[in-house]
């Protein structure tokens, strides 16, 4: 049973796209729990995440290429209009939290890394920007301290 849990530390990630945009990435840890004791690795846990995705900025000839489109709506999702962008470069996203599970205490990382991104510029947001989708991985670890 998880009976302690502090986050140590966090970072928001950044992900730059091939047209100039730079989206952040969030994650946070949400729960963690133990499934196994016997592993190569000693306990082996489940962590389980939440990540979010913001847009930090987008290139103006960006923001023009969809100034005349609809804006969407809260009740739509379109499956029209999407397409591959490349992701240039990022930095991960992670947060550390110690976590006391049966009165054993582990240091968990988790850590997240966009692995593809679309783009559309057939709708626009509520910011006049264009809409992003983003498919990212989580690379959890953890390591029993004290």
């Amino acid at each position: 049973m998880l009976s302690g849990f502090r986050v140590i530390s966090n970072q928001v990630g950044r992900v730059v796209l091939r047209d100039g945009t730079i989206l952040r990435l969030r994650t946070a840890i949400v729960e963690v729990h133990k499934v196994s004791e016997q592993t190569p690795f000693g306990a082996y846990l489940l962590v389980l995440v939440t990540t979010g995705i913001g847009v930090e900025s987008v290139p103006d000839e960006v923001m023009k290429a969809v100034s005349d489109k609809p804006l969407l709506k809260f009740d739509y999702f379109p499956m029209d209009g999407w397409e591959p962008i490349d992701i240039e470069r990022q930095e991960p996203a992670y947060e550390e939290a110690e976590v006391v599970i049966n009165n054993e205490k582990y240091l968990v990382h988790a850590e997240v890394e966009a692995s593809m991104c679309s783009r559309n510029l057939s709708y626009k947001d509520l910011f006049n920007r264009p809409l992003y989708y983003v498919n990212w991985v989580v690379k959890p670890s953890w390591r029993r301290v004290g």
